[in-house]
């Protein structure tokens, strides 16, 4: 039953590049006739952790596509050791909504329980989002891009017509879309654990610069794009995608990760004006985001990156209001208007 790798490092290679392994589960729901997933209401439970930027992504479609009455959703504790995720105690109380036991199962601690409930053979990764089937007592998905396009149209007949209308994946965008998952995904979303799980100092220096690269590539698209979203007016996947990195980059990846050539309050002020948006005007957004989650989670429970568990104090704030910058960043934009 113990066939899944002890640490995440454990994926890196001979050259000590970190290698994402694949997700396992990957069926869908489907409003189709005959699909053996069809959409409804309280039939699937959608398993998260605040501290994870995948699982963040669906639940803040979740929101927006306004399935918060069609599918519950339970986060785990931020502490993830030996045995993977575990579910909080009934004693522990924790900032956010649904950090519980598990509400479906009875006598499971740990997110891996359900995996081998599903398959006691099961020798993948136990991660975040985990889409469950409660009639049929199975694993939909635990691929954050397929869950989040499923929430996206597959629900709609079941919807108010105002969350019917929400279209994160527009026809005329699609192809844009796709073209900046590619690069976000490869250099960002992954590249900052890329850069941080890392284990030589040639493969640490070989994950940074596509990562600033691209940054340095998103932060110019915003400059001339962004009114105020990706792509303009509406909030698209691209938004959604990107934004659960940019939101944990200054209080965890730079010094956790060793992300430091630039942080975002300092060095991207398009991203940043970009990401204080999100979080401070759309609720979606700012009301999914958990600090003391993100921060607590990859500083306590990386135990090879950080043995002593020290959870740094700082930046302080988070994420800085929308109207104040950091002095340097302030004096940036100055001269930039004279």
């Amino acid at each position: 039953m113990d066939k899944a790798p002890k640490s995440i490092t454990d994926w890196a290679s001979k050259d000590g590049a970190f290698k994402r392994a694949p997700s396992q589960f990957r069926n869908v729901i489907s409003k189709q006739s005959g699909a053996e997933f069809p959409p409804e209401k309280d039939r699937y439970h959608l398993y998260v952790s605040y501290a994870c930027p995948w699982a963040h992504r669906t639940l803040i479609v979740r929101k927006l596509k306004g399935l918060e009455d069609i599918i519950p959703y339970t986060s785990v504790h931020w502490e993830m050791l030996e045995k993977g995720w575990r579910f909080a105690r009934p004693d522990e109380k924790l900032p956010g909504d649904n950090v519980t036991p598990d509400p479906i199962h009875e006598n499971v601690t740990h997110l891996r329980d359900i995996y081998f409930k599903v398959d006691p053979d099961y020798s993948g990764r136990f991660t975040v989002p985990t889409l469950y089937d409660l009639k049929q007592g199975t694993i939909v998905s635990n691929e954050s891009s397929d869950i989040i396009r499923m929430f996206y149209t597959e629900f709609d007949d079941i919807l108010p017509e105002k969350y019917r209308t929400v279209d994160l994946f527009p026809k005329h965008l699609r192809q844009d879309i796709e073209g900046v998952n590619d690069w976000t995904y490869n250099d960002i979303n992954n590249g900052v654990y890329k850069t941080g799980f890392a284990q030589t100092q040639d493969a640490y220096e070989k994950a940074i610069q596509p990562l600033f690269s691209s940054l340095d590539r998103a932060e110019a698209h915003l400059a001339e794009h962004a009114a105020p979203y990706y792509f303009g007016k509406d909030i698209t996947e691209a938004d959604v995608r990107l934004f659960t990195t940019i939101i944990r980059f200054d209080p965890v990846y730079v010094q956790h990760f060793k992300c430091n050539i630039r942080d975002v309050r300092s060095g991207y002020p398009e991203l940043h004006k970009w990401l204080r948006h999100l979080y401070w005007d759309v609720p979606a957004f700012g009301k999914t985001t958990e600090f003391e989650h993100i921060k607590k989670h990859y500083t306590k429970s990386h135990k090879q990156i950080n043995p002593a568990s020290i959870t740094p104090v700082g930046p302080v704030p988070e994420i800085m209001p929308k109207d104040q910058e950091i002095p340097a960043a302030a004096a940036i934009s100055r001269s930039t208007k004279q």
